[in-house]
């Protein structure tokens, strides 16, 4: 035990300490309010002052570089959603990212209202394969809450090593109650454009991700449909879950369907360098075949500049549901220790002059994805037709012939396709048109 007078001289050092402490932190807030507080210099003086006493009279020792990263994080999270500070560690992975391999998940997440919210699952991931969807907010991860949690730290905290596992705890829309998703890390290898024929004439293409060589894939995709001098009658572009990337490549992409010397996409940003214009250059043009361009609440960024821009020329139809809305532009900047600065510098507007931001782009046709029941031949022939009853009249027997050469056939492709309705109904719309174009109803 402490002996009376020994006790009465700690405490009376403590207080006096503390009460030092707040002397000093008054002192300074004083000296601002005196002075104004208005300048650069002020307020980089105050922050001096407050890093010198956090350094002398924490608690703990404290290291200068961990408390400098920290102040930088809080300085841009104040900013927007999407500005950030890297450290060397997050910035070496992000150059990795943009060439389509990491190790993590594969979510691309966002903070939306003070809650970490996800973008959009990359499809063959983790993520896609556990359930995780666009909207979805995780509230928790390995049971330490994400409120405040600065995207940087967030996806730290998702990343490890191949194999280890992580809880996610979702809350989404139509949950009565948060759910625990566990998931398994891999090295995430996104192939960024996908490809199959849909039906005679009409292909797909799916882009997953605007990564460095988007451009050169979907060339070979288009070259791959019109496989043998084959005409394509009809293009379904999927962006759908497209969290975006890289802006060239965006416009790379516009470039295949657009005329040359149209408008793409163009920036707005204080400094000169922030405002672009991106018009279409001559390159490999595709044929005026229709396009439908699928796209949802997970398209966001590069996704919604193609969606938009190929809309505002009339040049594909948009279907399916709103968009992210993410029209701001972030630059890259390295810095002296290898760290990096993901800054807000510009806002992105369509052709048109739409701008993207918190609004995204609003489908021409509304289009909600269903599941679709598998039809059996039993179920379908529980329909009764006239040659069903008894003591019908015979059909001519060449008629029965031409009937069946006149069947429609059914769609050309893979059961994935089969049971994803928007897909389906864009590949139907693609037919209408060119039904109604050989009746002379549309203009060739």
């Amino acid at each position: 035990m402490f002996k009376g007078s020994k006790f009465k001289k700690t405490t009376l050092f403590v207080t006096t300490v503390s009460l030092l402490t707040l002397v000093i932190a008054f002192g300074v807030q004083r000296r601002c309010a005196a002075q104004g507080g208005g300048s650069d210099y002020q307020s980089i003086e105050l922050f001096t002052d407050v890093l010198a006493i956090v350094k002398k009279s924490y608690v703990e020792e404290v290291d200068t570089k961990k408390l400098v990263y920290g102040a930088i994080n809080g300085m841009l999270t104040s900013l927007d959603p999407h500005s950030s500070f890297m450290p060397p560690e997050t910035y070496k992975e992000m150059k990795i990212d943009t060439k389509g391999a990491f190790g993590g998940l594969g979510i691309e997440i966002t903070v939306k209202e003070g809650i970490l919210t996800v973008i959009s699952p990359i499809e063959d991931t983790p993520a896609f394969r556990a359930g995780i969807k666009a909207g979805d907010q995780i509230l928790k991860i390995d049971d330490k809450f994400t409120k405040d949690l600065t995207i940087t730290d967030a996806v730290k905290r998702m990343r490890g090593v191949k194999g280890t596992k992580v809880t996610l705890t979702i809350m989404r829309e139509g949950f009565d109650k948060t759910k625990d998703f566990v998931l398994e890390r891999d090295i995430i290898q996104v192939k960024s454009v996908k490809y199959k024929v849909l039906d005679d004439g009409y292909g797909y293409v799916r882009i997953a991700q605007f990564q460095e060589k988007t451009d050169d894939d979907l060339e070979k995709a288009l070259q791959g449909l019109q496989a043998d001098k084959k005409q394509l009658r009809g293009l379904v572009l999927d962006l759908r879950n497209d969290p975006g990337g890289l802006l060239d490549q965006a416009v790379r992409v516009c470039e295949h369907f657009v005329p040359e010397g149209k408008l793409i996409v163009y920036t707005e940003g204080r400094e000169k360098d922030s405002q672009m214009r991106f018009t279409s250059r001559k390159s490999h043009k595709q044929g005026e075949y229709p396009i439908v361009v699928l796209i949802n609440s997970g398209s966001a960024s590069a996704s919604e500049i193609v969606a938009g821009c190929l809309q505002d020329h009339k040049r594909a139809v948009i279907m399916g549901t709103q968009s992210f809305g993410k029209g701001s532009v972030q630059t890259i900047i390295p810095l002296s220790d290898n760290s990096g600065l993901r800054l807000t510098t510009a806002r992105y507007f369509t052709p048109s002059g739409r701008s993207i931001q918190a609004k995204g782009i609003t489908p021409d046709i509304v289009a909600e994805r269903v599941e679709i029941a598998a039809t059996s031949e039993k179920r379908e022939g529980m329909h009764i037709r006239e040659k069903d009853l008894e003591n019908h009249f015979e059909g001519d027997k060449k008629d029965e012939q031409d009937e069946k050469k006149a069947k429609p056939a059914p769609y050309k492709t893979d059961e994935m396709i089969k049971s994803d309705s928007q897909v389906l109904r864009a590949l139907d719309l693609l037919k209408g048109w060119d039904i109604l174009k050989s009746m002379g109803k549309l203009p060739s």
